[in-house]
């Protein structure tokens, strides 16, 4: 999973109320077996105007010219402002999949859904609550300046505007840390990887006949 330090980033502004995870990725671009590729289908029923399919070229696609990710000030976003409650619906982990692999790095919003929100840190991506007032303000300051961009700083807790004000966020320490260190449940077993092999040798030490079980199994 890629760390999360300090980034700075072009802000796309995504004024809608309760955006559900179908909405985000489309459940018949769900059927891949794969982690990767959904970026090109982000938000696809809004993007294109008209139905997608897997597999199918993009370049093929009819460019919604309304919908905000295809506005030319917006080519590059990696920092989403959002309304409450984004992320609603089901609890499809393609949907930060889909987040990320856009070029999305961290969403602002006054909330965001349960499931949504723990998928987010899982996947190197950033959900940042602040309040309304705030996050208000900010959608009126990327209205007025095209090329608006933040930073922030997951280490301090800081959002920073381009003029220097500073916003506070919380994120729960645990999940701070896996974000700075880019870890992901499986990097954080694999941090104990010396101990798993010196328990896995001890046990076939003492248990010979595991080794012999194991092999059927697995040729079974």
């Amino acid at each position: 999973m890629q760390k999360f330090t300090v980034h700075k980033g072009l802000v796309a502004p995504m004024d809608r109320e309760n955006v559900d995870t179908d909405a985000i990725i489309p459940k018949q671009f769900l059927k891949s077996i794969r982690k990767t590729g959904f970026g090109v289908n982000l938000f696809d029923a809004w993007r294109y105007l008209d139905a997608g399919f897997p597999g199918q070229d993009p370049a093929s696609r009819k460019p919604n010219p309304d919908f905000v990710l295809n506005q030319p000030r917006y080519a590059g976003a990696s920092i989403l402002l959002a309304r409450k409650n984004f992320g609603c619906g089901s609890s499809r982990e393609h949907a930060p999949w889909a987040l990320d692999q856009y070029g999305f790095r961290a969403i602002l919003a006054p909330s965001f859904a349960d499931i949504f929100f723990n998928n987010s840190f899982k996947n190197g991506l950033l959900p940042i609550v602040l309040p309304e007032s705030q996050i208000a303000q900010l959608f009126d300051e990327v209205a007025a300046h095209p090329g608006y961009a933040l930073t922030i700083d997951l280490d301090r807790q800081k959002v920073v505007k381009p003029q220097g004000e500073e916003l506070d966020f919380d994120v729960q320490p645990f999940r701070r840390y896996c974000l700075l260190n880019g870890l992901d449940d499986i990097g954080l077993t694999l941090r104990h990887a010396d101990k798993i092999k010196a328990f896995e040798s001890r046990r076939l030490a003492e248990k010979p006949w595991l080794a012999n079980a194991m092999l059927n199994k697995e040729t079974a």
